[in-house]
């Protein structure tokens, strides 16, 4: 076991761990503030469903054995027979590498609820999470991640989670708001909830990052440090030019639209996090950021498919862009492991070929399974909230809580103004002290 290596890969993965509840943070502040404490509890469930799920099927599925190159065998179902002592090319347990593989396991299929917050039962949601996982990610990982796996055979590059991660959580999340339908109107344009929360969430989820991207190098070397920086300055570019085109374009830069940014540069460099050179990352958080843009403002509105928090518009589109990019600017100098250059560094067409077969392969595949299991499952329970459930709030509805007892505090004292000073002479006995402070004593003083 080489130590350092091992001890990086487990901090990675608290760090991935860590993303989860900055992801409910993120989306808790966004929504309105009668669907708070479902959206948070359907982001945060993930982590205690996924973790079982993982260790009962989905390390098997995803890493034992080969079936057509598209998912594995049920061989070592809940762990059997896996030595967590055994070790992997960098010299890591299997252990570890099997639990960093679990926390993306975790925020993945989180990522989408952000497109069906408000509208969608929980008990369905929870019955889909399980069966995506399944059916969709764990095949996925097999194909991209696994060496038997078909894309991964390709030569397809996907250093943290382009294609496995972003595009199959952005893809899910514009099918199940497909089928789902739009809000009812009265409740799209309510205000957001907290928007400290949505700053908060987005710091987290910068942090845990790291251990995302550059814990996918699996050691302590020049490729995780790599991945590091392009990270940061994907996502620094990426968030002054959504700054720039809010200004551009409304007049005014917003905390939103900043912390969207900085999402759509974290999800455009993970792909090619540990390939590119920094100005690589540069052009991929800039042609990420702009698309991403140009989708959410210009094309979502013309396609009437209400996407609650733009899921697809920042995981989806930013995952497209950031994996066919991978194919444009990957380089051997940065990283010797890879066979071939992308297209900038003289490697000629054939990786980006690979890039946009793979990208086109995760959008086809996903849409397809997501499709099938919603037809699935729609037939044994029903997806959407009634109406009067919806108009009331899913934390009420679905789970008979509230966000903040705090501000229904608030409200009563507000309502309590008008008598104060309706009836201020009855009130001055109580009041006095209030209009003037008593005099500190001489042990107050300090004297």
């Amino acid at each position: 076991m080489n130590l350092a290596n091992t001890a990086f890969v487990l901090i990675a993965s608290i760090l991935v761990l860590f993303m989860t509840p900055g992801l409910a943070f993120f989306y808790g502040g966004l929504v309105s503030e009668k669907n708070v404490v479902n959206t948070m509890l359907s982001v945060f469930i993930m982590t205690g469903v996924a973790i079982l799920l993982w260790i009962f099927l989905g390390y098997s599925l995803a890493f034992s054995g080969n079936i057509a190159g598209v998912v594995g065998n049920l061989h070592h179902v809940f762990m059997a027979g896996v030595n967590l002592a055994s070790l992997t090319a960098t010299h890591i347990p299997v252990g570890a590498y099997s639990l960093f593989q679990m926390m993306f396991a975790i925020i993945t299929p989180a990522l989408f609820v952000g497109a069906v917050v408000g509208r969608i039962r929980f008990k369905f949601l929870l019955v889909f999470l399980i069966a995506w996982s399944i059916f969709i990610y764990y095949p996925m990982v097999h194909l991209v991640w696994s060496p038997l796996g078909w894309l991964a055979k390709l030569g397809v590059l996907d250093f943290a989670g382009g294609t496995v991660v972003h595009i199959n959580a952005g893809v899910t999340a514009l099918v199940l708001s497909a089928w789902l339908g739009p809000r009812l109107s009265g409740n799209r344009d309510n205000p957001h909830y907290n928007l400290p929360w949505v700053l908060l969430g987005t710091a987290i989820l910068w942090i845990g990052w790291y251990g995302f991207n550059a814990g996918s190098a699996l050691a302590v070397n020049g490729v995780a440090l790599q991945a590091a920086i392009t990270s940061t300055v994907a996502t620094a570019m990426a968030m002054v030019t959504w700054m720039f085109l809010d200004i551009w374009t409304t007049g005014k830069p917003t905390l939103v639209g900043v912390c969207t940014g900085t999402l759509c540069g974290l999800v455009a460099i993970t792909p090619a996090a540990g390939y590119v050179t920094i100005m690589g990352s540069v052009a991929i958080g800039l042609i990420a950021t702009m698309t991403s843009y140009a989708f959410i403002r210009l094309l979502k509105p013309r396609l009437g498919v209400d996407d609650a928090l733009d899921a697809f518009g920042c995981h989806g589109v930013s995952g497209i862009v950031g994996s066919i990019l991978t194919g444009v600017f990957a380089t051997k100098a940065v990283n010797p492991t890879i066979a071939e250059n992308g297209l900038a560094y003289g490697g000629g067409w054939h990786l980006l070929g690979v890039q946009i077969l793979a990208t086109a392969f995760t959008i086809a595949f996903v849409a397809a399974m997501g499709c099938l299991l919603v037809v699935v499952l729609r037939r044994f329970m029903p997806m959407r909230v009634t109406a009067g459930e919806e108009e009331l709030g899913l934390d009420q509805g679905e789970h008979g809580e509230r966000a903040d007892y705090a501000v229904g505090l608030s409200e009563r004292l507000s309502e309590f103004q008008p008598y104060q000073a309706r009836y201020a002479s009855e009130f001055r006995g109580q009041l006095q002290h209030l209009e003037h402070p008593l005099p500190q004593s001489n042990h107050d003083s300090g004297n």
